[in-house]
């Protein structure tokens, strides 16, 4: 018989997780909080569902168990549960939740904390657990630190104790090669170091990209980095960014880099939708009568939230400029049929891409979300 587990938090990242281990022979309990019961999750419906839409559309239909049950029965609890709360009240409904959760736990299992987290939270979330079990954390429940996002694993296993785990190596990746095992303060650094590595790169460009501010400037910038990132680039793992800021008081060369980087896309967003307007006066186009669109393919079920946050605040700033501002992650939808006197703002690589391929979307202007904030107007037919 495999081993047992409990996904907590029906994300595109948990299921991702619970779909790899039912398929490899785990016998999986996949927690739905909107939910009162568990999905039993087999290889068999795994491989039938290889994502968290489909699986919804049939949900009632599969095999369910208690909530309590599944936990309580499973060796390993992963705890993914999505994040849309922000500011202060982020921490509390984390920690609420994964009371909820650990409540369930029996002697001898372990926790695996799939939230990136800050300097110092692996401690917090030791004791938070020794508390709501009772039991001795490296005795009696283990806790382990894997923060995952939908395009990476990480490189290393944060352990209480340091000290491998044959069979969870094994369920995270088949063949007992899921990542070192580290102690939990080198784990937070190895993730810490991946995510300020990203928002160095992303905004060092953002910051030279500021430099073109003609259209010679322009055109001659619009090579690599500068043009071939996107929005859904820049503010990938931004929760994590978010998460660190609160691990280090006063200044230092480490803070001055996650605020830098914070307020660079916050200064971007302000560009775009300057570049934006700007577009429209050069086309002609009164303001009043325009219809903006932000075309950006959103994973909702995604762990983070950062994307859904980024896409709201672009709105908001650009509802300040235009008659009509509409989101959407579908070109089909008909939302692009305004004509030439919509603007479509493509987020993310795919999405432009996809508008390239699309013939009835001629005779739009776009400005893409790249650093240059690139504007092009689509011919007719062309």
């Amino acid at each position: 018989m495999g081993s047992r587990v409990a996904v907590y938090g029906l994300s595109t990242e948990g299921y991702s997780l619970a779909r790899q281990m039912a398929v490899n022979g785990a016998d999986v309990s996949l927690i739905d909080e909107a939910s009162p019961s568990a999905i039993s999750l087999n290889a068999e419906i795994a491989r039938m569902y290889p994502d968290i839409p489909s699986l919804r559309e049939d949900e009632p239909l599969l095999p369910m168990e208690p909530i309590d049950a599944a936990i309580s029965r499973a060796g390993y609890l992963f705890f993914a549960p999505k994040i849309r709360d922000t500011g202060q009240d982020i921490n509390p409904s984390i920690h609420s939740r994964l009371k909820s959760a650990a409540q369930y736990m029996r002697k001898g299992s372990s926790l695996v904390y799939n939230i990136p987290v800050g300097f110092g939270a692996g401690a917090e979330n030791v004791s938070l657990l020794e508390h709501v079990t009772g039991f001795e954390a490296g005795k009696s429940v283990g806790y382990y630190y894997y923060p995952v996002s939908p395009r990476r694993r990480p490189d290393v296993v944060g352990s209480f104790d340091g000290r491998p785990d044959g069979e969870l190596s094994g369920l995270l990746a088949p063949g007992g090669e899921g990542g070192a095992f580290v102690h939990l303060v080198p784990s937070e650094y190895h993730h810490a170091t991946r995510v300020l590595s990203h928002f160095a790169d992303v905004h060092s460009v953002l910051e030279l990209s500021r430099l073109a501010r003609d259209d010679v400037t322009r055109g001659d910038m619009a090579l690599g980095k500068f043009t071939s990132i996107f929005l859904d680039d820049m503010v990938d793992a931004l929760y994590d960014l978010r998460s660190l800021s609160s691990s280090f008081g006063g200044t230092s060369i480490t803070m001055s880099l996650i605020n830098g980087s914070i307020k660079g896309l916050d200064s971007y967003l302000k560009r775009l939708s300057d570049e934006t307007r700007s577009s429209l006066r050069r086309h002609n186009i009164k303001a009043s009568r325009a219809r903006i669109v932000l075309l950006w393919t959103l994973d909702r079920h995604e762990m983070r939230g950062d994307r859904l946050e980024t896409l709201q605040a672009l709105a908001t700033k650009l509802r300040d400029r235009a008659g009509e501002v509409d989101t959407s992650g579908d070109p089909e939808s008909g939302v692009l049929d305004g004509g030439g006197e919509t603007v479509v703002v493509p987020c993310s690589k795919g999405d432009y891409e996809r508008l390239l391929k699309g013939d009835r979307y001629r005779d739009l202007i776009a400005v893409k979300a790249n650093p240059v904030c690139e504007a092009a107007r689509f011919a007719p037919g062309g």
